[in-house]
């Protein structure tokens, strides 16, 4: 699988590790950014590259999963979010990693960088590489609304202010 990882200064050693535990694992990962420390660099084009990184492998077949982080992970999944096509959850445990792609699909994780151990970090990215989404008529026709919400501003049957 191929994952596209970004974060900003808050999660850059982090990344490194993240990466190199990917790469043990079998993935292909391709690093968004940024390259070096600076402590005022802007982390929404790194996950907004990111982001369009797993949006295009995804039309194109290829199969990716993406992982933003930053010091919360707030900041990281409301950038990568922006991307049309894009689910990104925040992860905080085993359990919403889990959740994540079983009910939601998300194809991008994010974490807070400051908010865990590293040890944390890499069971909760194992926890979302590796949970099937099994595609529940009810959690795909939720996934499908707001997709049809993101690309038309409006969902069918329903009232939307």
């Amino acid at each position: 699988m191929r994952i596209h990882l970004a974060t900003d200064h808050a999660g850059l050693e982090l990344s490194a590790e993240i990466a190199g535990h990917c790469r043990t694992n079998g993935h292909d990962v391709i690093d968004h950014g940024p390259v070096s420390f600076d402590p005022l660099d802007d982390y929404p084009s790194f996950c907004i590259n990111a982001a369009i990184g797993v949006r295009r492998d995804e039309l194109a077949g290829v199969d990716a999963l993406g992982i933003v982080f930053g010091g919360s992970g707030n900041g990281e999944q409301i950038a990568a979010n922006k991307v049309e096509g894009i689910r990104a959850a925040l992860v905080w445990n085993k359990a919403t990693a889990a959740l994540a792609r079983e009910h939601n699909n998300a194809n991008v994780c994010a974490i807070g960088a400051r908010q865990h151990t590293t040890a944390e970090v890499l069971e909760f990215i194992d926890v979302f590489l590796t949970t099937p989404y099994p595609g529940d008529e009810r959690h795909a026709r939720r996934i499908a609304q707001l997709f049809e919400y993101e690309t038309t501003g409006d969902i069918v049957g329903f009232d939307i202010d």
